[in-house]
């Protein structure tokens, strides 16, 4: 899976958002945190939710079940408005 072309985020130390161009079917804006924003910058690159998984609880002092919970949570959302290919 991997993020839809057509949106483009911004992220900054903070906050993380989420924005569709002219072709994309969601109109609006999403907004979130930072791990928000870590999950779509690993979703830039063709990925699954294993190794997003993985990928953040290296860097992240969070449990596995925890930062599972939360990347399943944020792929379904994303899925849900059309946000991720795959």
């Amino acid at each position: 899976m991997k993020l839809n072309p057509e949106f483009i985020t911004h992220l900054t130390n903070d906050e993380a958002i989420l924005v569709p161009l002219g072709g994309a079917q969601f109109h609006g804006i999403v907004r979130g945190n930072a791990t928000l924003g870590a999950i779509l910058e690993r979703l830039k690159q063709d990925t699954t939710e294993a190794q997003i998984v993985e990928s953040m609880c290296r860097e992240y002092d969070a449990s596995e079940e925890t930062v599972a919970a939360d990347v399943h949570r944020v792929v379904e959302q994303l899925r849900g408005i059309g946000a991720i290919d795959g």
